[in-house]
């Protein structure tokens, strides 16, 4: 699927403030891949192992590294960026906030037909509501907040300005989202907490109430599929410009500090409080009341079952720190040989008389 982009080289590189080589005049209407891309292309070249790509790329328009050793082709041009991968990432908010606008043109605030609306709730001005949505008791929506088709609102749910809420999201009841957030399709925020009591006597369970909620603070992304449960009492808590990607399950009474990221299918334990400005892969679990510190950064598919008190690089299951782990993970390469090594050196003991310990031992003949 094409970009649509209506620029020429020359405003390009006024636009990331690099460096042009080449016509300022090539006409670009597309954003694409390095891989593939066609004349009237811009692209960019931001890891080295892409540049096998360059001698069949018809791009028009690539943004390279400052100090690039290549010359472009005919009707191409090269702009040297302090970073490529930033400067591709300003056109595509140009040109994102370019079709934003003509959209906005279109799609006039109002609200569907088919949605049911409590008279208890307040909607602000310039709010759109899709089709089929339902809207609960005492609900407030703020101003120029977009809720897609299908999306249900329980009791006294509060949603911050400029937040956007895709098709089938379910809010349960008291969650409360910020401003300028972003809840994409399937997420389901404040549903029970997985807490039970269980019975020793006969192995049965007894639900605990789950009486808290969900708080969403400002500028968060939340994927698709993605889960918050409520608290047990209190609130779990999301922090200012958090970002979680898709099937990320945050469980209840949680709190995740401000600028944090979560990458698909992590998973966090109650009670679990996950400091300011971490970076957790894929895969990472973490098990509950643990506590993990500011700037931490889990390497994917890392299990953490104690709480991290340093800033710091960790990996592995269970999470160590980096340097550390991956010496283990070294070792654990070389066991087979090692294994090797070490019969080897039983025989070798053996025909001296010694044992592993390197002590005397008597040697009676086999034969």
């Amino acid at each position: 699927m094409k970009v649509k982009v209506k620029l020429t080289t020359g405003e390009i590189a006024n636009i990331v403030k690099g460096s042009l080589l080449g016509p300022d005049g090539l006409e670009i209407n597309n954003i694409g891949k390095i891989e593939n891309a066609k004349a009237g292309t811009l692209t960019f070249l931001a890891r080295e192992e892409y540049a096998k790509y360059l001698d069949n790329c018809f791009a028009s328009c690539i943004l390279v590294p400052v100090g690039f050793v290549g010359v472009p082709q005919q009707e191409q041009s090269f702009i040297e960026c302090e970073n490529p991968y930033v400067a591709i990432v300003t056109v595509l908010k140009l040109v994102a906030e370019s079709q934003k606008t003509e959209k906005e043109k279109l799609n006039k605030p109002e609200i569907h037909r088919s949605a049911i609306i409590t008279q208890s709730a307040k909607i602000a001005k310039n709010v759109r509501v899709g089709a089929r949505c339902v809207i609960g008791e005492n609900c407030i929506i703020s101003d120029n907040v977009v809720l897609r088709p299908n999306v249900i609102l329980y009791d006294n749910v509060i949603i911050g300005e400029n937040t956007e809420i895709h098709s089938n999201v379910v809010c349960y009841d008291n969650t409360i989202i910020g401003k300028n957030c972003i809840i994409h399709s399937g997420a389901v925020l404040g549903a029970d907490g997985f807490s039970f009591l269980e019975n020793p006597a006969d192995g049965k369970y007894e639900k605990i109430p789950q009486l808290g909620n969900v708080m969403i603070g400002d500028n968060v992304e939340i994927g698709a599929n993605t889960t918050i449960d409520c608290a047990m009492m209190d609130s779990t808590v999301i922090g200012d410009g958090v970002k979680l990607d898709n099937l990320v399950h945050i469980a209840h009474n949680c709190a995740v500090g401000d600028n944090t990221a979560m990458a698909a299918q992590v998973g966090i334990s109650g009670s679990t409080t996950i400091g300011k400005r971490n970076r957790i892969g894929g895969q990472v679990g973490v098990a509950g009341h643990l506590e993990i510190a500011d700037d931490v950064i889990l390497s994917a598919k890392s299990g953490v079952a104690k709480s991290i008190k340093d800033k710091g690089i960790y990996f592995g299951a269970p999470a160590k720190e980096r340097l550390q782990a991956f010496k283990i993970e070294a070792y654990l390469r070389r066991l087979p040989d090692i294994a090797v090594d070490v019969e080897m050196l039983k025989k070798h003991l053996m025909r001296e008389g010694k044992d592993s310990n390197n002590k005397e031992i008597t040697v009676v003949p086999t034969d």
